[in-house]
């Protein structure tokens, strides 16, 4: 039902007035239009946990290597993308493997070591008729319903068909269904266990100042979920302005799944409102954000459904002003934020950035508490780097301090945590 409904919103997409070029009529070929880029990644996060709870540590070695072609010449054009991921765990202690930071997948029942290596590889083959591209096979989505994790040490991917269209000037339309994903601390097509999951929604940029988005997704013996956004900038002068981002997510969780993870209930909304004043090269944060309903699982997302029997819908599936180290997605959880930001540019320092942002929840509620409470401070300084042999290599460290209140334990852990991420993208072609 669902491949005929995709089927459908393509004919009505590609009937649509053309408002935009034809993106496949100034095709230059499969071989001329096509790049080849390594990422080389180090990554490093120490979680000191609290109250007696277990240390993660995790250090690795990355390459990420990402293929695609241009599209044939003709009516349709046909093109390829693919990936090689390799990693090398570099510690070897024993607090490695942690589930939150998923370098590395724990071994089975944990009686040894995770691996000390991984290698994986996928392929995709890509349709363009106009400005329609069709792609089937391993990819790595970026929706807010469907968001690969690429904040570890190497990527998910998800394998399936997916439609992006992109005929009528600021519009954006997205159908697709995805049968399996790749976990990605683990090698393995489908190391994530997932069943399926169906994914439909679009963007559109109204005006130069105001965006929206809407979009839905079903997954297969678990949830449905809907997103929305709205995004306004107003420019205040020549060098300053206040941008106002709402965020918005509904889920309900299928019977059989609440029932099994004990939630309660099946209903969950969580939205937020963030307000950023930026002036020069300063910008200050506000935010707010609330989460309702009835299951204990609160805002319900990533994971994996093979072993961990979690949602599967990727780990950066939170289009959310207040996540940081916690999500801050707790039933019945209200959460304020205050931000900071700089860019040294203005400095005499150039590719530098600092973060700064105090996050504090309160009125979280458990299967066995309510009135919970947790608080984070954020701090996060990057580089990168300007020119020379070593362009565009950046170097990210950030540290949280999150504290967690005894009624809030069975939702989240009090812990220090230092991430440190040095990226190096090589452009062969």
């Amino acid at each position: 039902m669902l491949n005929k409904r995709i089927g459908l919103i393509a004919l009505g997409i590609l009937s649509a007035t053309q408002a935009m070029a034809n993106d496949q009529a100034e095709s230059k070929g499969f071989v001329e239009d096509s790049s080849l880029k390594i990422l080389l990644r180090n990554a490093y996060i120490n979680r000191d946990k609290k109250d007696g709870n277990h240390d993660q540590r995790e250090w690795g070695q990355a390459a990420i290597g990402t293929f695609s072609s241009g599209f044939t010449q003709g009516t349709v054009g046909v093109g390829v993308d693919a990936f090689g991921l390799y990693a090398l765990r570099l510690d070897k202690g024993s607090h490695s493997g942690g589930q939150g930071i998923d370098f590395f997948k724990p071994s089975e029942g944990g009686n040894k070591s995770p691996a000390g290596d991984l290698a994986k590889a996928g392929a995709a083959v890509k349709f363009r008729l106009s400005n329609t591209v069709l792609t089937y096979g391993d990819q790595m989505p970026a929706l807010p319903v469907l968001s690969y994790d690429n904040g570890r040490l190497l990527p998910e991917s998800y394998t399936g068909t997916l439609i992006t269209s992109k005929e009528i000037k600021g519009l954006v339309l997205d159908a697709g269904r995805f049968t399996a994903e790749s976990r990605k601390s683990a090698e393995g097509r489908d190391s994530g266990g997932l069943k399926s999951i169906n994914v439909l929604g679009g963007s559109y940029q109204f005006t130069d100042q105001f965006k929206g988005s809407l979009y839905a997704s079903d997954v297969e013996d678990v949830l449905k979920k809907q997103y929305v956004n709205l995004n306004y900038v107003f420019p205040l002068a020549t060098d300053q302005s206040l941008a106002f981002d709402f965020n918005g997510y509904r889920t309900k969780l299928d019977k059989s799944y609440a029932d099994f993870k004990n939630a309660g209930g099946q209903d969950n909304k969580i939205w937020s409102l963030a307000a950023t004043y930026a002036t020069g090269p300063h910008s200050f944060t506000l935010a707010h954000q609330r989460s309702t309903g009835d299951s204990h699982l609160g805002y319900a997302y990533g994971g994996y459904q093979k072993e961990q029997r979690r949602v599967g819908d990727g780990g950066n599936t939170i289009y959310l002003a207040n996540s940081y180290w916690s999500d801050f997605n707790a039933e019945d959880e209200r959460s304020w934020q205050l931000g900071y930001g700089l860019d040294f540019g203005a400095f005499g320092v150039p590719g530098l950035t600092y973060n700064l942002a105090y996050v504090r929840g309160d009125n979280i509620t458990t299967s066995t508490s309510t009135g919970g409470t947790e608080r984070e401070i954020f701090n996060q300084f990057k580089y990168v780097v300007q020119s020379g042999p070593a362009k565009d290599l950046s170097v990210k460290v950030r540290s949280s301090i999150l504290r967690v209140s005894q009624k809030s334990s069975e939702y989240n852990d009090s812990g220090n945590e230092l991430r440190v991420f040095v990226d190096y993208p090589i452009n062969v072609f």
